[in-house]
């Protein structure tokens, strides 16, 4: 579809895994580490900032990428405002 995406890319403190430029979304892959809640108090601030600076973030935990790549290619077409094909 065109879209190019980053892998890595650094904003401000942080690092996104992937980044559209073209869109401004960003799509972080969380893993098991993500889901304490000191770790989810870092990722909402990490979001708001990454809003703040005009970037959408879309977040997956990283086991649903591999059991529902479809479903995650999808949503992520979705936020690129492309329908996905039937």
């Amino acid at each position: 579809m065109g879209f190019k995406f980053r892998r890595q890319h650094p904003c401000g403190p942080y690092i996104l895994d992937f980044y559209c430029p073209a869109s401004h979304l960003a799509v972080e892959l969380d893993g098991g580490q993500h889901f304490n809640s000191a770790a989810q108090k870092y990722d909402q601030r990490r979001t708001t900032f990454l809003l703040r600076h005009g970037v959408r973030v879309l977040r997956f935990p990283t086991d649903l990428v591999f059991r529902e790549p479809i479903a995650v290619l999808d949503a992520i077409i979705l936020a690129l405002g492309v329908c996905p094909s039937p």
